[in-house]
C-alpha cells in the first residue's frame, strides 16, 4: 500500500505549475485588458483633444463672421464661413463612432465629451444649412443696394427667402439646445469653448431676421414682380418736427427690376400746396393732439410721430394734386445723406461746392439759407443735391463695406423711415427700426417718447442742442413704477446777423426758438407733476394711439437753455417689482442727443 504522504507531496507540484500557468493567463490577459483601455483611452484622448480645439477655433471664427456680416464685408464673411465648415466638419467627424460612443459612458470625462458632440453637432448644422443661405441672400442685397441692375442679383434674394425662414428656425431650435446644455461638470478648456460659441451665435443668429425679412421684402417692392412707384421725402431738421424736420423736397422714384429712376422732382409748397379739409379722415385723438393741419399742410403731416399716419396722409396729398397713387412713402434727412457720403464719396451739385460726408449737414441745413434768399431757388438746390446723391448711389462704383454700415447707422437713429401701401409688406415693415413708429412694449422696457415741434415757423433748429435722462423711482402698490424725465435744450443760434430766410414767421419772437415738447408716456402710464427750469410748470395733455401724451411749450433766446422734469408712472408691470431697462425714443437731430438711462432696480434692494 503507498504512502499517503508520498501520494500528497507528488500532487501538490502538479497543482502549483497548473496555477502558476493559470496566474499568468490572468496576468497577461489582464495586462492585454491594461494595454487595450490605454490604447483606447489614447485615441479617445487625442480625438476629444482634436475635436475640443477644432471647436475653439471655430468659437474664434464666430466673431470673426459677426463682425464681417455688420461690416458688411461679405468676401471676408465667405472667407471665415469657409473656414468655420471646415472646422465645424471635423470636428463632427471626431465626434462620431464607436469610440467616442464608448467614451461618453465613461465616468468624469463622459460630460465634457458628450457637451463637445452636442456643440459639434449643433455649429455644424449651423455652418451648413444656415450660414449659406444668409450670404446668398446678403450677397443679393447688396449688389441692388450697391446699384448693380443685374437681375441675378433679386432673384438670388427670391431663392434665399424660403431657406432664410427654415434656417431661422433651426437657428433657434439650435441656440436652445446650447442653452440646455448642462455645462457645471465641464473641463475649463471645454467649457471656455462652449462660452465662446454661445456668445457668437448670440450675435449672428439674431441678423438673420432682418436680413430674411429683407428678402422677403425687397424683391417686390423693386418691381420683380411689375414696376413700382415711390414717394421719397426729406425732412428738414432746421425746421423740426416729430418724425426729424419739414417734409420739403420730394422726389418720385420708379423701381423696375432694381433698376431704380428719378421720374419726378417737386417739392411741397410748390407742388402740393395745402387743402381745405383734411385729406383722409383723422383719427380724433390725433386731430385733437394735432389740430386738422395734419391732414391739410403736407408740412405738418409728421407733428405725429408715428410715420405711418404721417405717409397715409402725405400720399393722398400727392394722389390729388398728381393723380399718380405710389405703392409706398419713404424718408430720409440731411445727415442719413452725410452718412452716405461717407460711402460714395463727394458728389457735384450745381451751384456750390461738391458734397461731402463732413459738409453735407452745414450746407443743406445752414449756408443755402445763409446765401440763397428766395425759396424756389433754395427748392432748385436742394433738388439737385438731391438728384446728385441718388445719381452718385445708383450709377457710380464705390465700396459696398462702407454703404452697409451707413445704412444701418442712418436706420437705427431713425434717419431711414419707410411705409407702404401694400398691407402684407407694411406687416412685415411693421416693428422693425424703419417703421418709424414706438416700440412696442414687452414689459421689460417701458417706453417714453420725447417729439419736438417746431413753433417758430423759422429756420433755427440747426441751433438748437438736445438731452434727456430717464431715471426710475419707486415701486407703487399697484405694480407700477415712478420714472423721472428731464429734457434739456439749448440755443447757440446767434443774437443777430441772421437772414429772414432762416428767421422766418418768428412766431416766438426775432432770434428765438419755440418748441412743443411732446411726451408719449409708457402704456397705461400718467403724468404726476412737471417743473421748468425749476419751478412748477402747466402742460397740456392728449391721448394718441393708446398713450398718454403730455405737451409742453419752450422758448430759448439766443445762448439760453431750459430744463424741463417730468414725474410720471408707468402702467402696472407685467412682475411687479421686477428689474427693468426703459427705453427713450426721440425726435432725430442734426446733432445726437445726450441721452442717459438708468436701469430700475428689482423693489426692496
Amino acid at each position: 500500500m503507498p504512502d499517503s504522504s508520498t501520494e500528497i507531496t507528488g500532487v501538490r507540484p502538479h497543482l502549483r505549475a497548473l496555477l502558476r500557468t493559470r496566474q499568468r493567463k490572468v496576468v497577461l490577459a489582464a495586462a492585454v485588458v491594461l494595454v487595450l483601455a490605454a490604447g483606447f483611452g489614447l485615441r479617445l484622448l487625442v480625438v476629444a483633444g482634436s475635436a475640443a480645439g477644432h471647436l475653439q477655433r471655430a468659437a474664434t471664427l464666430v466673431g470673426t463672421l459677426e463682425r464681417s456680416l455688420r461690416a458688411g464685408d461679405l468676401t471676408a464673411a465667405r472667407r471665415t464661413t469657409a473656414d468655420l465648415r471646415r472646422q465645424t466638419d471635423a470636428a463632427r467627424a471626431d465626434t462620431q463612432g464607436i469610440t467616442w460612443g464608448l467614451g461618453t459612458s465613461a465616468p468624469v470625462a463622459g460630460d465634457d465629451l458628450t457637451a463637445v458632440g452636442a456643440v459639434a453637432r449643433i455649429v455644424d448644422d449651423l455652418a451648413d444649412r444656415v450660414l449659406p443661405p444668409l450670404l446668398d441672400a446678403a450677397g443679393g442685397l447688396q449688389s441692388t443696394l450697391a446699384g448693380d441692375h443685374d437681375p441675378r442679383g433679386l432673384a438670388a434674394v427670391t431663392a434665399a427667402a424660403p431657406k432664410l425662414t427654415a434656417a431661422g428656425a433651426l437657428a433657434r431650435s439650435a441656440q436652445e439646445r446650447l442653452a440646455a446644455l448642462d455645462r457645471d461638470g465641464l473641463t475649463p478648456r471645454v467649457r471656455a469653448a462652449v462660452d465662446r460659441l454661445d456668445d457668437g451665435l448670440r450675435r449672428v443668429v439674431p441678423l438673420l431676421e432682418p436680413v430674411a425679412r429683407a428678402a422677403r421684402l425687397l424683391p417686390a417692392m423693386l418691381g420683380a414682380a411689375g414696376p413700382r412707384t415711390y414717394l421719397m421725402l426729406f425732412q428738414n431738421l432746421a425746421e423740426v418736427r416729430a418724425t426729424g424736420g419739414m417734409m420739403g423736397a420730394y422726389v418720385v422714384l420708379r423701381a423696375d427690376r432694381g433698376a431704380i429712376s428719378i421720374v419726378e422732382q417737386g417739392a411741397a409748397a410748390t407742388g402740393i400746396g395745402t387743402f381745405p379739409e383734411p385729406v383722409l379722415p383723422l383719427d380724433p385723438d390725433q386731430e385733437e393732439l394735432h389740430t386738422d393741419r395734419l391732414g391739410t399742410f403736407p408740412a405738418d403731416v409728421n407733428l405725429t410721430p408715428d410715420f405711418p399716419t404721417a405717409a397715409a396722409l402725405y400720399r393722398e396729398m400727392y394722389r390729388l394734386r398728381s393723380g399718380r397713387a405710389v405703392d409706398g412713402v419713404m424718408a430720409t434727412d440731411p445727415v442719413a445723406l452725410a452718412y452716405l457720403l461717407q460711402a460714395t464719396g463727394p458728389v457735384d451739385v450745381a451751384g456750390g461746392p461738391p458734397l461731402t460726408g463732413p459738409t453735407a449737414v452745414r450746407r443743406l441745413l445752414s449756408e443755402v439759407y445763409l446765401t440763397i434768399a428766395d425759396q424756389a431757388a433754395q427748392d432748385a438746390f436742394f433738388a439737385g443735391a438731391a438728384k446728385a446723391v441718388f445719381d452718385k448711389l445708383t450709377t457710380a462704383a464705390f465700396s459696398t463695406t462702407k454703404l452697409v454700415p451707413a445704412l444701418r447707422q442712418a436706420a437705427q437713429e431713425r434717419r431711414l423711415l419707410a411705409w407702404s401701401a401694400h398691407p402684407q409688406e407694411q406687416a412685415e415693415i411693421a416693428g422693425t427700426v424703419l417703421a418709424g413708429t414706438l416700440p412696442a412694449e414687452d414689459g421689460a422696457h417701458p417706453t417714453v417718447g420725447v417729439f419736438l415741434n417746431d413753433g417758430t415757423g423759422a429756420k433755427l433748429g440747426y441751433y438748437m442742442t438736445r438731452e434727456a435722462q430717464l431715471r426710475a423711482g419707486e415701486c407703487l402698490e399697484d405694480g407700477s413704477r415712478h420714472l423721472i424725465l428731464t429734457v434739456k435744450l439749448a440755443s447757440t443760434a446767434p443774437a443777430s446777423g441772421l437772414p429772414r430766410s432762416v428767421l422766418g414767421l418768428g412766431l416766438a419772437g426775432e432770434y428765438t426758438i419755440r418748441t412743443n415738447v411732446m411726451v408719449y408716456l409708457p402704456s397705461g402710464g400718467a403724468p404726476v407733476d412737471a417743473t421748468q427750469d425749476g419751478a412748477p410748470v402747466d402742460y397740456g395733455s392728449g391721448v394718441e394711439l393708446g398713450r398718454t401724451v403730455a405737451v409742453f411749450t419752450v422758448d430759448l433766446a439766443p445762448g439760453r437753455s431750459s430744463t424741463l422734469e417730468l414725474n410720471l408712472i408707468t402702467g402696472p408691470l407685467p412682475v411687479p417689482g421686477a428689474a427693468f431697462t426703459p427705453r427713450l425714443v426721440t425726435t432725430p437731430g442734426i446733432g445726437p442727443w445726450t441721452l442717459r438711462l438708468q436701469s430700475a432696480e428689482t423693489c426692496g434692494k
